[in-house]
């Protein structure tokens, strides 16, 4: 996959993912999304971007890196997310249980999109 395909569909992912939020608060269920949700869905899905655009980098330069570069970027990731928590909650006063169903709802399915990606340029060349 190339970087600029693989930009192309991270923006439509993060506009597919952002519509269930906006017509939430449109809708007058603002009570189910955190105080600061768009920062915390800019974060998440920033580093999302830095990982994928990482690993379709690191592998133009060399294949064998790919997978590495995968798993030292989600790990970073994670550490940086729980960082952000720590510090979010410390900052603020959330509702816990909408915070984790906002938080999983970012992370897991922009996880998706990082193993997504993955699988793709993973895949043998012959099968395509």
């Amino acid at each position: 996959m190339k970087l600029s395909t693989a930009v192309f569909y991270y923006l439509l992912f993060t506009i597919c993912l952002a519509i269930p939020p906006i017509a939430l608060q449109h809708n007058g269920y603002d009570d189910w999304l955190v105080v600061h949700f768009w920062l915390i869905f800019f974060y998440i899905s920033g580093f999302t971007f830095l990982v994928v655009g990482l690993m379709l980098f690191i592998q133009q330069k060399n294949k064998d890196y790919t997978t590495q570069a995968f798993l030292a970027g989600t790990t970073i990731k994670i550490l940086a997310c729980i960082f952000f928590i720590v510090i979010f909650s410390m900052k603020n006063k959330v509702n816990k249980y909408v915070f984790v169903g906002d938080f999983f709802y970012i992370y897991l399915l922009n996880m998706v999109f990082e193993v997504y990606v993955l699988l793709r340029n993973l895949r043998h060349k012959n099968l395509r």
